[in-house]
């Protein structure tokens, strides 16, 4: 049925900038402090309270938008979107309209191999209302208004998407810039990401848009694409039938897996958006924005293309060592330590991030505390590179490498892991295997070749590993006849 549709998306994605105080006030911005302790008579709305911005808050927003290739605007303006809710004590929400900080940006995904540019319409600045709280007290609902007043950006996106997949990557994408220019904590479960979905149905060829619904109360990328999903699937049934889309706000049901509706979808008139009065317009100078665009750190894309480029590595490989930016910088600081960078790449993307995953690391974190030093993980990948330690050795002496800070090499000494190159050991263990394993030295030494890779077997679990492979190699190819 859906053949014959196309689904038309565009997101609105809230990111909490990362300021210690809000937006108009110095009320504190600290994620779960008791309900209503962060308030002040400027976020409560009370009167004579005057906003004062916060120029921190200025700063992060332009790099956001400056890292989404927009054009940030020397001058723009706040203005009061009216509404009513209980979790909005003003009656109105600091934002902007038709002045916003940012416009026409974009932002590049990959899916399935085919790559798109997404559009991005505007960035712009706000203040957060507070939060309504239905299960706390019984037949109640509850108001915290500790998130009243917390900066946010909202970044809108053109309607380039068309698919769930899409706007999956296109979240994960733009998550990944915010953490990179450290804007955002970016965490869906503290509220610091909300994601609100447009999405509308029209058919294959068609230039103009469906109406569109709204989708909110989506807590994670995936609840994103499965609402998307079913809200597509729900128009065209409906479409196919006769019916007409109404323009609506919607709610997303995880456990039914289903949109219910929450209310009439509002417009830009119902808000009766007009300038506010007790803010000037925002006037960045020129200079100011360049300097916050050469302040910009390496983003993901540049990132991954160097790593690729510089350290031979496939673009799927670069793509884990960039997840976050910290992880980046681990994987470099590993990579410089052990003196080869593919090796580096292997053992941080399996036993390193294996190890995160298990003690439950954060990797937005690692470079500063990581599960195991980057030097110490440096010097274990030297050891293997100079034939010091085999590569099962140096397994076990990364498992011992998180309770303390012994060298690798004394790790290894003290579990006698660290190869024997010494000729006339080596010997000695190939003499007792050709003594244990007779016959099957008779026939190697009569030429049968392929038993040699037999025979270094036996010999390496003879020393316990400890044999270095390439010396048994060469000493057993001493002994088959000229």
């Amino acid at each position: 049925m859906t053949a014959a549709w196309e689904m038309v998306i565009g997101l609105e994605v809230h990111a909490q900038l990362k300021t210690d105080t809000k937006a108009f006030c110095r009320c504190a911005t600290a994620f779960g402090d008791p309900p209503n302790r962060n308030t002040c008579p400027v976020c409560l709305g009370l009167p004579g309270a005057l906003p004062v911005l916060n120029a921190r808050a200025v700063e992060l927003a332009a790099r956001a938008a400056l890292a989404l290739e927009c054009t940030v605007h020397e001058r723009s303006v706040f203005a009061r979107k009216n509404y009513f809710y209980p979790d909005l004590p003003k009656g109105y929400q600091i934002s902007q309209f038709d002045r916003p900080l940012a416009t026409g940006g974009a932002l590049d995904i990959e899916v399935d191999g085919v790559a798109s540019r997404i559009g991005i319409t505007r960035v712009h600045m706000e203040e957060d209302a507070g939060k309504s709280i239905h299960d706390r007290y019984h037949g109640a609902t509850a108001v915290d208004l500790n998130r009243s007043g917390v900066p946010l950006i909202e970044i809108v996106s053109e309607p380039d998407l068309r698919s769930s997949a899409q706007a999956g990557a296109y979240l994960r994408a733009l998550k990944q810039i915010l953490e990179y220019t450290d804007v955002s904590d970016v965490s869906m479960e503290e509220g610091s990401l909300r994601v609100d979905a447009n999405v509308s149905a029209r058919r294959l060829g068609d230039p103009m848009l469906g109406t569109k619904t709204e989708v909110k109360n989506l807590n994670s990328f995936s609840a994103v694409e499965r609402a998307l999903d079913a809200e597509f699937a729900r128009q065209t049934a409906l479409l196919e039938s006769g019916g007409r889309v109404e323009q609506v706000t919607l709610l997303w049901d995880a456990a039914r897996g289903e949109v219910r509706p929450a209310r009439s979808k509002e417009g830009s008139h119902d808000y009766r958006y007009f300038p506010e009065p007790d803010l000037p317009p925002l006037v960045l100078a020129p200079a100011e924005i360049d300097t916050h665009r050469k302040g910009l750190p390496e983003l993901p894309a540049a990132r991954r293309s160097r790593f690729a480029s510089a350290y031979g590595i496939v673009a799927g490989d670069a793509s884990v060592l960039t997840a976050t930016r910290s992880l980046g910088e681990y994987y470099e600081s590993v990579a410089r330590a052990a003196g080869d960078a593919k090796a580096a790449a292997n053992w941080v993307m399996g036993e390193v991030l294996a190890l995160a995953n298990t003690e439950k690391h954060d990797l937005t974190h690692i470079a500063e505390s990581p599960p195991v030093a980057a030097e110490r993980l440096g010097e274990l990948i030297a050891l293997v590179r100079s034939g010091s330690l085999s590569s099962s050795a140096a397994k076990q002496v990364f498992a011992a490498l998180p309770a303390g800070d012994e060298a690798p090499r004394d790790i290894a000494a003290r579990l006698n892991l660290l190869q024997v190159s010494d000729d006339s050991q080596l010997e000695r263990w190939v003499d007792e295997v050709f003594a244990e394993h007779a016959s099957e030295a008779a026939r190697f030494q009569g030429g049968e070749r392929k038993l040699q890779g037999v025979l270094v077997g036996l010999v390496m679990k003879k020393s316990q590993g400890r044999a270095d492979p390439k010396k048994v190699n060469q000493l057993l190819a001493a002994r088959l006849p000229a």
